[in-house]
């Protein structure tokens, strides 16, 4: 049995798709769907149960020995969330929760950790698991400190010795984009924003720059398809020695106007950019660049090719965000 918390969100509800095609036995989703049509992401799959976050760890009690491996991809992911308290609680204490639960009951143990520890990334996109490298990281808001926590107390525990579980895995998602994160609102991935823009005015709208280094529509990010990261789970899985902190993006910084015309050429239309300001309570914690260092998970043995910008751009608009059903 596999546990993905997170379960009905973007990359958790992806992973789940993805493992039940691998045939990789009973799935529990872990997950609120509260009253929107999040549901819908989890619809088509086959489940042995759906548990919500406060009940987990009585629930994994009560199963004793069956829970083989939990993907941990649930927690508070708004960059702009300002409640430290639910962070803490959610994304800090849980995870710590679920690794003590995996060490003692040997089961494997993936987690979500993010591109945003590396904050504006003057300390660079090292994965690097050196208790020093990762002391460095200043990152931008509370999100982004809350996986560097958790991410700097396995190092520490591992350090010192303490129980671990068999496999574990943290990985740093950059910036992920592909269908089921609908239910994300202002935090979904430019790609179905610029695509609704598109199809309401024939244009799309990306924020000036407020960075002397970059030109409006400069601004860089590693760009990566969902489907990437869950290749890159299910290799996990499928390789149950191989243990590590590694970054999950392309290796290759792509620029906002790139994203916008892959959105344009994928329905066929010429790229027409207006740019607007960008909200003064976020500038001071916005990147301007990031671009993830893969070599660790190259050296771990990872060969699949990552999936081009436009290729899965086109992908995402073709298979997902252009049908009446854009669910996977």
């Amino acid at each position: 049995m596999i546990v993905i918390t997170g379960g009905a969100g973007f990359i958790g509800s992806n992973l789940l798709a993805g493992l039940e095609a691998h045939g990789a036995g009973e799935l529990v989703v872990c997950d609120r769907l509260g009253t929107t049509d999040k549901w819908r992401n989890i619809a088509k799959r086959q489940l042995a149960d759906i548990v919500p976050p406060e009940n987990l760890l009585d629930w994994l009690n009560d199963q004793g020995g069956r829970v083989e491996m939990i993907f941990h991809l649930g927690a508070i992911s708004d960059t702009t969330a300002r409640d430290g308290d639910a962070i803490v609680a959610t994304n800090f204490r849980l995870s710590q929760n679920l690794w003590r639960w995996c060490s003692a009951h040997g089961a494997r143990f993936v987690y979500a950790s993010s591109a945003a520890t590396y904050g504006d990334g003057t300390c660079g996109f090292d994965d690097s698991p050196a208790a020093g490298d990762m002391a460095r990281l200043r990152p931008l808001n509370l999100y982004g400190w809350s996986k560097l926590a958790f991410d700097r107390r396995i190092i520490h525990r591992l350090g010192i010795g303490a129980p671990a579980p068999p496999q574990w895995a943290g990985l740093r998602f950059f910036n992920v984009y592909g269908p089921n994160e609908w239910h994300k609102g202002a935090q979904q991935s430019l790609v179905p924003q610029i695509y609704r823009q598109i199809e309401a005015t024939g244009r799309a709208r990306l924020f000036k720059s407020h960075h002397p280094d970059y030109a409006d529509g400069g601004q860089l990010r590693d760009f990566i398809s969902v489907d990437d990261c869950v290749t890159v789970m299910l290799w996990l899985y499928d390789n149950p020695g191989t243990t590590g902190l590694f970054n999950i993006g392309t290796g290759h910084a792509r620029s906002f106007a790139d994203l916008a015309a892959a959105v344009f050429d994928a329905l066929g239309r010429d790229a027409a950019i207006d740019y607007i300001d960008m909200p003064e309570t976020i500038r001071h914690q916005y990147q301007y660049f990031t671009q993830a260092r893969v070599e660790r998970l190259r050296v771990a043995g990872y060969d699949h090719p990552f999936i081009a910008l436009e290729e899965g751009v086109r992908r995402y608009v073709a298979d997902h965000l252009s049908q009446a059903d854009p669910y996977r």
